[in-house]
């Protein structure tokens, strides 16, 4: 290992529009069976802002390069799947995950509610405990994407750490 610290931070971000006839998935848990998100895979913007992360702290493609909407393979399918494969390409590239902080920019559904669920899943996922992954749910205050009804954003936040080799 170099001089250089063994620790990166890496931000994510993403963005879906609601959709009536989809299920809404944030972190792996299903919050409602109707008017869910827009996506070529399950649409988990929670997921997708926080893998973004991951990678960028590591330094690695980001998840458009790595899972691209063009893939018929991927459509539908189960980000927490594709968030596994994030967590073992960082680990072969000598990175662990550390902890992660999303904050998910919404007026409704409210997250309180799914948070220690939301947070068990993702943490489990990643291999670290459920205290190692902070989601909060924040509102707009009349502004923007949220307040028009029109979808969800993500902004998330990973520290990842170079293991000895």
């Amino acid at each position: 290992m170099s001089d250089r610290t063994p620790f990166r931070v890496g931000i994510g971000f993403d963005s879906h529009r609601f959709a009536p006839d989809r299920p809404l998935i944030l972190g792996g848990v299903r919050l409602r069976e109707r008017d869910g998100l827009l996506g070529h895979s399950d649409a988990d913007v929670l997921t997708h802002a926080i893998m973004d992360a991951l990678l960028g702290a590591a330094g690695l493609e980001d998840i458009g390069r790595l899972f691209p909407d063009t893939d018929p393979d991927l459509a539908g399918v189960d980000s927490l799947g594709l968030l596994d494969v994030v967590v073992r390409l960082l680990r072969h590239h000598g990175w662990e995950p550390v902890n992660v902080d999303a904050a998910i920019i919404c007026d409704e559904p409210r997250i309180a509610p799914f948070k220690a669920q939301i947070r068990a899943r993702l943490a489990k996922t990643m291999g670290i405990g459920a205290d190692d992954v902070n989601v909060k749910g924040k509102t707009t205050e009349g502004l923007g994407l949220a307040v028009r009804g029109e979808g969800i954003s993500v902004h998330a936040v990973a520290l990842v750490e170079k293991v000895a080799s």
